[in-house]
């Protein structure tokens, strides 16, 4: 692409100073081709008259009718005209259609709310990203108050039910309150099955709006303009905070998350008072808000699991330790976005750092060093493994017996006689 001074030039040296195009192309050090889209405007095009189309005697028709019946079909309109002499194609007739066709553009009124009355909620995709050897999903939960626009954001490696709630603990927390009202679009971590206006909401999001008294609301099928402004938000993630930026964790992106939010997101200015900042507008809600619970909603993930021969249960792509006598039980695994913690009954028996790479054996010392006892004490129990305890050389022995072809369990009784009658000393 040249600028316009360039063409200016080129087309002066073409048609005043009669230059060629070589000469133009070398002097002003750019292709011959774009010297010829410089000057073919003029040189090469003519407009031609446009030819008369075997609809054209059909549109004041056409345009009466879709005056009085916009959304009528193509198809429909094609038969109306048929019956009136026209001869062409449906093909043809819905090109005309679509360009004649009115489209009325919907208007909307301004979301008017009380302080503390509504907030919104929505995902934001941001692509994947390698943790070790396993590729994650990166989300990022974002919820906003409608009225003083402040926000809360926070990254996860997916949109599980589990980090869709954890979002909404957080944000309360962050606020110190909830909102009366939150409006959801249709996300399968909070509405289920919907038919016409039976809504079958997410029963998880049900018991957490139950423990901190908000209403939840779905919006209208194909309305995304009623959560205009968690939409916006999301695009002011995108372009103010996100673009630019290098993480190395999960846990850097957020601290930087939340620092922009206060430091830039917060510190803008008020949309419905340019006096005010978002921060201003917010602590006048604050107070408006639900108070908390005493405790908060508990998020955690539970599954209930089982190690058949190892001591390690298997959970989101990685391996981790129980101990040894835990193996063959059904247990329940209840995991955080930290910590993978497993249950026997209500008796914790393991806690863990959770993993996000994958095929990893995340590995309890304790839980190692109890099989390595309970493997000696089995040991003890056998004929060999008494014999291997008290004489340790008495193995080599036997290897080299049984290599010469005699009998490991004869030689093995044999030996124990020996050391029941002389002892380990002889």
């Amino acid at each position: 692409m040249i600028s316009p001074e360039t063409r200016v030039q080129i087309r002066r040296y073409f048609y005043a100073e009669h230059w060629k195009i070589g000469t133009i192309a070398q002097a002003l050090d750019v292709h011959p081709d774009t010297v010829r889209r410089a000057i073919e405007v003029e040189r090469f095009q003519h407009a031609e008259p446009l030819r008369p189309s075997i609809v054209d005697p059909y549109l004041p028709f056409v345009r009466e009718v879709l005056e009085q019946h916009p959304r009528l079909r193509a198809t429909r309109i094609h038969q109306m005209i048929r019956d009136r002499g026209y001869a062409g194609s449906v093909e043809q007739l819905r090109r005309v259609v679509a360009r004649l066709r009115p489209h009325p553009h919907e208007a909307f009124l301004r979301l008017q709310v009380f302080p503390a009355e509504q907030a919104q909620v929505d995902w934001a995709y941001f692509g994947s990203v390698m943790v070790g050897r396993a590729r994650r999903q990166l989300s990022c939960f974002v919820i906003t108050l409608s009225w003083s626009r402040a926000l809360y954001l926070e990254f996860f490696f997916d949109q599980t039910t589990e980090n869709f709630l954890r979002g909404h603990v957080r944000a309360f927390q962050a606020w110190s309150g909830a909102p009366r009202v939150i409006l959801y679009d249709n996300l399968r971590s909070a509405v289920l099955e919907r038919r016409g206006n039976q809504i079958h909401f997410n029963p998880r999001l049900l018991e957490l709006a139950a423990h901190y008294h908000f209403v939840p609301r779905p919006c209208q099928i194909r309305a995304g303009n009623q959560k205009g402004r968690v939409e916006r938000a999301i695009r002011y993630v995108r372009d103010s905070f996100w673009a630019g930026r290098v993480f190395t964790t999960l846990a850097e992106c957020n601290r930087q998350a939340l620092l922009w939010r206060d430091e830039v997101a917060h510190r803008r200015s008020w949309p419905d008072d340019s006096a005010r900042t978002v921060a201003q507008a917010f602590a006048e809600e604050q107070p408006r808000l639900l108070p908390l619970p005493l405790h908060p909603c508990n998020t955690d993930r539970m599954e209930t699991v089982r190690s058949r021969k190892t001591i390690y249960v298997h959970f989101d792509l990685n391996d981790y330790s129980i101990p040894p006598e835990a193996v063959g039980r059904s247990l329940t695994l209840l995991a955080s976005d930290t910590d993978v913690r497993i249950l026997d009954g209500t008796a914790e028996i393991a806690r863990h750092h959770r993993s996000y790479d994958r095929q990893q054996a995340i590995l309890d010392p304790a839980h190692e060093q109890a099989l390595l006892r309970h493997k000696r004490k089995a040991l003890h129990g056998t004929r060999a493994g008494r014999l291997a305890l008290a004489v340790p050389e008495s193995e080599a022995l036997l290897e080299r017996a049984f290599a010469e072809g005699e009998s490991a369990a004869r030689q093995t009784a044999q030996l124990l006689r020996l050391l029941d009658l002389y002892g380990v000393a002889a």
